[in-house]
């Protein structure tokens, strides 16, 4: 390793595979440092947790989306590039900084309280259970089934739709259009899924406003906080972070999860013979390997010593939330996988005015699922090599591609 400021580390399929065996070396030898992502977007790396849990709540660290496309036209980013980072999807409050974030914020809060998302047990057990039994005769009939087609997308896929009311005919393409959006796929791909995504939230969002219900994405349309109201780009971008965002972690929470225990029998058997550890398990997996990688795109708007490196003004940042969860410094042995440790801490959902709002959520789903695995197919094992099973290819999602097995 030489100096951080003047060395760049590429991105490369490797890293997708095993982003933590580059991330050892990083944590001890260059904490923060400056990528080459496959999008062709140089950026910084903060990989240690005592950095990365600050940097996630610091205001020098823009999320202003808006002027994140001036940085990249500044930076001579072609534009079929900065397309992905600047479209019609972007304008949520993701990608806005406060007031303009906490205005967006709290016109949806109300609908992911704790005490709102516990209402929705019965009926997230309801749908875990029909896709277990779909999978179980699937199982019958053909041997093997990939748990993330038959379960781990489809469980909190149908709950989020449900909550917004996309009807079900509707949902087929999401997928698709989720997968090729946040991976490493040529511009022009990247591009096609934006533009069809886009028609198909800005006609849902129309829908909605001539035709209510008593869904959450109606409320949104004719939400009214203090006299606020969204836009109608506002709404559609809004639609589109809460379908993304309220599938994809979950997705991966369960399919990653599953991984692991897989690979941990021991881990598995304590599981099998305890049940209540599940919640507590569910920290641990989002810890272990979570479903984030990278977190979203941020810009200094100064000078920012983060790590011992002095990050210019300008500059784009990526704090990895994978890296901080398997930091020595703040979880021990943090290698293996300990479904009784205190994993309290981590990161996996961002931290500070950014954390995940569909927390909540994700934790209820990812504790039915696991209960319902757990209960469901004692006999559940891996199919195949586990070592040739891939990863998907996005800095963003860290998850896997496919997870074949045997109930």
């Amino acid at each position: 390793m030489t100096d951080a400021e003047t060395q760049v580390v590429e991105l490369d399929e490797k890293f997708f595979d095993d982003p933590d065996a580059l991330y050892r070396t990083l944590r001890r030898e260059a904490p923060v440092v400056r990528v080459n992502t496959p999008m062709g977007l140089q950026a910084w790396v903060v990989t240690r947790y005592e950095d990365a849990r600050p940097a996630l709540n610091d205001p020098r660290l823009s999320k202003d989306g808006a002027r994140f496309g001036e940085i990249l036209e500044r930076r001579s980013v072609a534009p079929e590039r900065r397309m992905q980072f600047a479209d019609s999807l972007a304008g949520h409050m993701l990608n806005t900084d406060p007031p303009d974030h906490t205005r967006l914020r709290k016109l949806v809060n109300r609908a992911f309280t704790v005490r709102a998302i516990a209402r929705m047990r019965p009926r997230i057990e309801q749908i875990a259970h029909g896709l277990a039994d779909r999978m179980a005769a699937k199982a019958a009939r053909e041997g093997t089934v990939d748990l993330l087609d038959e379960f781990a997308y489809p469980l909190p896929m149908t709950v989020i739709c449900e909550l917004l009311g996309v009807p079900e005919g509707e949902r087929d393409d999401f997928r698709g259009w989720t997968t090729t959006l946040l991976s490493a796929a040529p511009p022009e791909e990247r591009g096609g899924a934006a533009a069809a995504m886009a028609e198909f939230l800005a006609r849902l969002v129309a829908d909605k406003g001539a035709n209510p219900g008593e869904d959450m994405l109606s409320a949104i349309v004719r939400a009214s906080e203090d006299g606020d109201t969204l836009s109608a780009r506002e709404a559609t971008s809004m639609a589109f972070l809460l379908l993304v965002a309220g599938h994809e972690t979950t997705v991966n929470l369960i399919g990653n999860g599953t991984l692991a225990l897989l690979r941990h029998p021991d881990q598995l058997a304590l599981l099998r013979a305890d049940p209540d550890l599940v919640p507590n398990a569910v920290e641990e997996f989002l810890r272990f390997d979570g479903p984030i990688n990278l977190a979203t795109f941020r810009y200094t708007t100064e000078p920012v010593e983060i790590g011992g490196a002095t990050v210019p003004e300008g500059e784009v940042v990526l704090i990895s939330l994978v890296s901080a969860n398997r930091d020595s410094e703040r979880y021990g042995d943090p290698a293996r996988l300990d479904v009784t440790r205190d994993a309290s801490g981590h990161v996996a959902f961002g931290y500070g005015v950014h954390h995940c709002l569909g927390a909540p959520l994700a934790r209820l789903e990812g504790e039915i699922a696991f209960r319902t695995l757990l209960g469901r197919f004692p006999g559940l094992t891996l199919a195949g090599d586990p070592e040739t099973i891939g990863w998907r290819q996005s800095t963003l999602i860290h998850g896997l591609t496919r997870l074949p097995v045997r109930l």
